[in-house]
């Protein structure tokens, strides 16, 4: 159980890398990967601001992410709130 989450902890970290080059600059370091379920797939955000871009670039990044062999349906996006 421990090495099927390893490893897709793993691939998420693959996909991030794989879309990072569409990204712009400034919005690489406000996104990070997050879990893999099925044929979705996470994307954690540091704010709407971003997430709204992000929705923007979706049809993009989920082509190039089918063209690498992922079979990735669709990209979540899940903003994360600031904790106290």
């Amino acid at each position: 159980m421990l090495a099927r989450l390893m490893a897709l902890a793993e691939e998420s970290g693959q996909r991030l890398a794989a879309i990072s080059p569409l990204l712009p600059a400034g919005l690489r370091s406000h996104i990070a990967a997050g879990p893999i379920d099925g044929p979705q797939w996470c994307l954690l955000v540091q704010n709407s601001a971003a997430a709204a871009k992000l929705r923007q670039l979706l049809p993009t990044l989920l082509a190039a992410l089918n063209r690498r062999g992922w079979e990735v349906t669709s990209i979540r996006l899940k903003v994360q709130t600031p904790t106290a």
